[in-house]
């Protein structure tokens, strides 16, 4: 019985609407007789599809072959194969392949639930949990770490301290100083470098500041303290000085230095005990041995030096000296050795004795005599005027004792002729014309005389008339 022809593959019914061709027959089955030849490798697979859309497109193929011998059996596959025109040259298209699909994601393991401490003792620590909620490949073990809690020291000195802390003698002294550490910071304090006296100062730490406590201060808490704060390795510090600052004492010495008049020279030297602070000034006072009593002639002073004024002529003094600082003035003062004796002027043969001290004894000098007799300084000048306008004449006179100044014109004393003002301010002399008229021009002379002597300026007044020209003129 003849063999079915092989079906032939497409890959897709797109390739329809092409070129087609009339394919070539497939080759006949090899009769059982000869098994030698073995059929086409490409006609063994067979893909149902393929087989689908053969059938669906060549649906006479189908058809059983009629019986016959083979040779007759192969004129019968041209009818198929015409029904169902394949393209010759047409090559299998292969799909592209398909990414693989990835395979499902692996559940992370959650913590462990509900850790706790069980126990704690010197050398360890007991810890306890349950299983973790959620559990993912497997669960192979627990690991358990831990950490070592804490932070660098800090120290935070307050602003009021990063400069000089200066308190009075006696004074309380309570200094909180804040910082910040974990663990608990090991706090340590030094005075210049050496270990604090716990008998005078008292250190209170906690976790969170150190106060130094100081209940009476004294002069000799005076210092640099540094504070130190340490955490194993790590470690901050922290300097503040503190000053202590009391009145200081008197000046070293004072001393008169000179008398003369109604004044009286003092020196003294700056005080040995400072009150551990510069000093600002000085006070200087005075007594009258009469009444004892001190009064304050300078206040604020701050040179070594001073001169003492109006005092009272016939009485003795005596002076002293205060310093002072920033706290106040001294408790005690220098007193001068020696006082100083004003003493009245009196004739020369008459002696006057001063029990102590400087004696003041009147220098002689013969006044100066500033008698003269009078001179003019400025002359009159020549002058012009106009009738009806008011003129004024000037000129300038020196004399002692003061000139008595007189005014004349053409040789005649003018005298308190109302028609004049005369005029004598600080030696500058002025006489005024009103309204002159042109009998008013003429020489006027200016003559001052004391009892030394007289001197005289002249000038020569001249008025003139306004002439107005007559309407004939002008045209």
């Amino acid at each position: 019985m003849p063999a079915k022809p092989a079906p032939i593959k497409k890959s897709a019914k797109k390739a329809a609407p092409k070129e087609e061709k009339p394919a070539e027959p497939a080759p006949a089955p090899v009769p059982e007789a000869a098994p030698a030849e073995e059929p086409p490798a490409e006609a063994a697979p067979v893909e149902a599809p393929a087989e689908a859309a053969v059938e669906e497109t060549a649906p006479a193929a189908e058809a059983p072959a009629p019986e016959g011998p083979a040779e007759e059996a192969a004129p019968s596959t041209d009818a198929p194969a015409e029904a169902a025109p394949v393209p010759a040259e047409a090559a299998p298209v292969e799909e592209p392949p398909k990414a693989p699909t990835p395979p499902p994601p692996a559940v992370v393991t959650s913590a462990p639930q509900n850790l706790s401490v069980d126990d704690v003792n010197d050398t360890s620590v007991t810890l306890k949990w349950r299983s973790p909620e959620n559990i993912g490949s497997g669960l192979d073990g627990y690991t358990v770490e831990h950490c070592k809690e804490g932070y660098r020291p800090k120290i935070r000195l307050p602003r009021a301290l990063r400069s000089r802390y200066v308190k009075h003698v006696g004074e309380q002294i309570n200094l909180v100083i804040p910082f910040i550490g974990k663990p608990k910071p090991v706090i340590s304090w030094t005075k210049d470098g050496q270990p604090l006296d716990t008998k005078k100062v008292n250190i209170r730490n906690s976790d969170k500041d150190s106060i130094l406590f100081i209940r009476k201060s004294e002069r000799e808490d005076s210092g640099s303290y540094e504070m130190t704060l340490k955490v194993d390795s790590f470690e901050d510090k922290a300097n503040l000085v503190i000053q202590i600052v009391d009145l200081p004492g008197p000046p070293a010495s004072v001393k008169l230095v000179d008398s003369w008049g109604f004044n009286a020279a003092l020196e003294w030297t700056a005080p040995k005990n400072n009150g551990n602070t510069e000093i600002t000034g000085y006070t200087i006072q005075k007594a009258d041995k009469k009444t004892g009593d001190w009064f304050t002639v300078l206040e604020h002073f701050h040179r070594l030096n001073a001169t003492v004024s109006d005092l009272v002529m016939g009485n003795t003094y005596t002076f002293r000296v205060f310093a002072e600082n920033k706290v106040g003035r001294s408790e005690s003062a220098a007193v001068t050795k020696d006082a100083a004796c004003i003493q009245k002027t009196v004739p020369a043969e008459v002696v006057v004795s001063c029990p102590v001290g400087i004696v003041y004894k009147p220098l002689e000098y013969k006044e100066h005599d500033f008698s003269e007799a009078p001179k003019f300084t400025a002359p009159l000048s020549d002058r012009a005027a106009t009738v009806g306008y008011t003129t004024k004449l000037l000129c300038a006179v020196r004399g002692s004792p003061k000139p008595k100044i007189e005014w004349l014109k053409n040789q005649m004393l003018i005298g308190d002729d109302p028609k004049y003002r005369q005029i004598n301010n600080q030696g500058v002399c002025s006489l005024e014309i009103r309204k002159p008229s042109s009998f008013d021009g003429g020489v006027y002379t200016c003559r001052a005389k004391n009892s030394l002597g007289e001197a005289t300026v002249a000038c020569k007044l001249e008025v003139r008339q306004v002439i107005i020209p007559d309407e004939k003129d002008r045209k």
